[in-house]
């Protein structure tokens, strides 16, 4: 992959959003890599900030985080406790190397950005649906000229074209994008999904789309494949019943392998959209289509009436709708019942 050629264009690319999934915990996090690539994903994606970089020291926590962590314990020192250094970063990209497995990291500021891209390599940057309305940030990932691939959640289509543009406004020309709908909430409930809002991303910005996926289960990812989804993330965790903010609406291991099982099935089953015969079918279209046949046996130099002749299988002789124009031909060779009548067995008219 050169740098302007995005990991979506070949085939559906999945990442495993291993996230803070970790507890932060280097060894927790090391397992999440190994189960992301035995899972078949394309890429881990972690998340990369700096004290204080992006969740302020006044911040309130959102109800999903109020559920699932301690009342006593504020967002801030939260983010700091599950926050890995950029040393233990740099070993999680190490260990994806080691596994054959893209290695991401979403960075939540102006620090985290250029550790991930200059010093790491990173060859794609991933943008949360958190900083949709952060221009500056969105400028500076698009600067790097690398593919980006930008999630939209809680925010309106123009928001999400606001943040394309912004994303472009520095960027090469040929700049690739994804860009992700996302329902943030966690996990998100089914009737919020409104997945079709992934056809409109396509019409109305003309990128490549995806779906950052916080339902629980496989059918909102496997459904996003079909309306046209290149990207398709989810959340990865050990143990769904472990403490922390995203694991239950996360996958185990097992089910994340079998969804991303289904969704190759299905990225290969959706084709170029161009309808014509398969080769898998083209053996079947004489047996099961109809050809014109005699109804009696005949004998060579019958001039044919609409009365000799029926459409049956197989489709070996002249097409159904010409049967009305071999009506008053001449039979050049002998034919049996049911026999397919070519244009080939009657003299020119």
């Amino acid at each position: 992959m050169t740098r302007l050629d995005p990991p979506w264009a070949e085939r559906l690319f999945v990442v495993a959003e291993a996230g803070v999934n970790h507890n932060g915990d280097l060894g927790l996090a090391f397992e999440l890599i190994e189960a992301a690539a035995d899972a078949g994903a394309d890429a881990v994606k972690f998340q990369t900030w700096v004290p204080g970089e992006i969740v302020g020291r006044h911040t309130h926590k959102v109800a999903y985080l109020d559920r699932s962590t301690e009342a006593s314990e504020s967002f801030y020192d939260l983010a700091e406790r599950l926050r890995l250094s950029f040393e233990d970063t740099a070993r999680l990209r190490d260990r994806c190397a080691e596994r054959g497995i893209m290695f991401l990291s979403t960075p939540e500021g102006f620090e985290s950005l250029p550790f991930l891209v200059e010093r790491l390599d990173m060859p794609v940057i991933k943008i949360g649906s958190a900083e949709v309305n952060h221009s500056a940030l969105l400028a500076a990932a698009g600067r790097y000229g690398r593919p980006v691939i930008l999630s939209t959640g809680a925010s309106t289509l123009e928001e999400a074209a606001g943040a394309l543009a912004a994303v472009r406004s520095e960027a090469p020309p040929d700049l690739p994008v994804a860009v992700l709908h996302c329902t943030s909430e966690y996990p998100a409930p089914d009737a919020d999904m409104n997945l079709r809002a992934l056809q409109t991303l396509a019409g109305e910005l003309g990128v490549a789309v995806g779906l950052s996926d916080h339902s629980t289960g496989p059918e909102a990812a496997i459904a996003a494949a079909a309306l046209g989804a290149r990207v398709i993330e989810k959340h990865l965790t050990l143990d769904r019943t472990l403490p922390g903010p995203d694991h239950a609406a996360s996958m185990e291991p097992a089910a994340m392998k079998d969804m991303i099982t289904a969704l190759r099935r299905v990225d290969r089953m959706l084709g170029d959209g161009r309808k014509r015969p398969m080769p898998s079918e083209i053996d079947n279209i004489a047996g099961i289509r109809r050809s014109v046949v005699a109804l009696r046996p005949l004998r060579a130099g019958a001039v044919l009436a609409a009365t000799d002749l029926a459409c049956k299988r197989p489709a070996t002789g002249a097409p159904p709708d010409d049967l009305p124009r071999l009506v008053g031909r001449t039979l050049t060779r002998d034919v049996e019942a049911d026999e397919p009548i070519a244009w080939t067995d009657v003299a020119a008219g």
